[in-house]
């Protein structure tokens, strides 16, 4: 660690913390989402949907573009400046690997089928089987959450080793 300087180590520092606090920010969103919002309209489809209905609808995917956007950006920035720093580097690392599989599983199920019910509560025309589309979305929407609040605590251990690093 002789390389390391002290201005590197708080830049690391400061964005594994930012990182951190906008992660616990988006599983407090996510959260909030899970318990309130989706079993609402989860409850009883078709007539569940009216929370999607018209112009005013929900419609998150604006919202969740952007946090997780930022969210991204800070997680790369605190690899980027953490990278010198091995046993941070390759645990960021790990928790990012996981959080990108969730986020692909995030952009080939859980959107696409979210936007399809809305299109259909606004369409008035629904598919088959659409309780248990919606019992299934719900369902793996709880793992997908459990794992996203996994990968935020894992970060914990991360932002006390680093201020131990400090320290020395």
């Amino acid at each position: 660690m002789e390389s390391i300087t002290s201005e590197y180590l708080s830049q690391g520092t400061a964005w594994l913390f930012i990182t951190t606090l906008v992660y616990f920010l988006m599983n407090g969103a996510q959260i909030f989402e899970t318990a309130v919002i989706v079993p609402k309209w989860t409850a009883a489809p078709p007539e569940s949907f009216q929370l999607f209905k018209g112009k005013y609808g929900l419609d998150f995917k604006a919202f969740w573009i952007t946090l997780h956007s930022i969210h991204e950006v800070t997680f790369l920035l605190a690899i980027a400046f953490c990278w010198k720093l091995d046993p941070i580097r390759n645990w960021l690392l790990i928790l990012f690997a996981i959080h990108f599989a969730v986020r692909v599983w995030t952009l080939v199920y859980f959107a696409p089928n979210i936007i399809e019910f809305q299109k259909s509560a606004n369409a008035g025309s629904f598919g088959t089987d659409l309780v248990s589309r919606t019992t299934l979305w719900r369902t793996l929407n709880y793992v997908r959450v459990g794992i996203f609040i996994a990968v935020s605590v894992g970060l914990i251990p991360l932002c006390i080793k680093v201020m131990n690093m400090r320290l020395e």
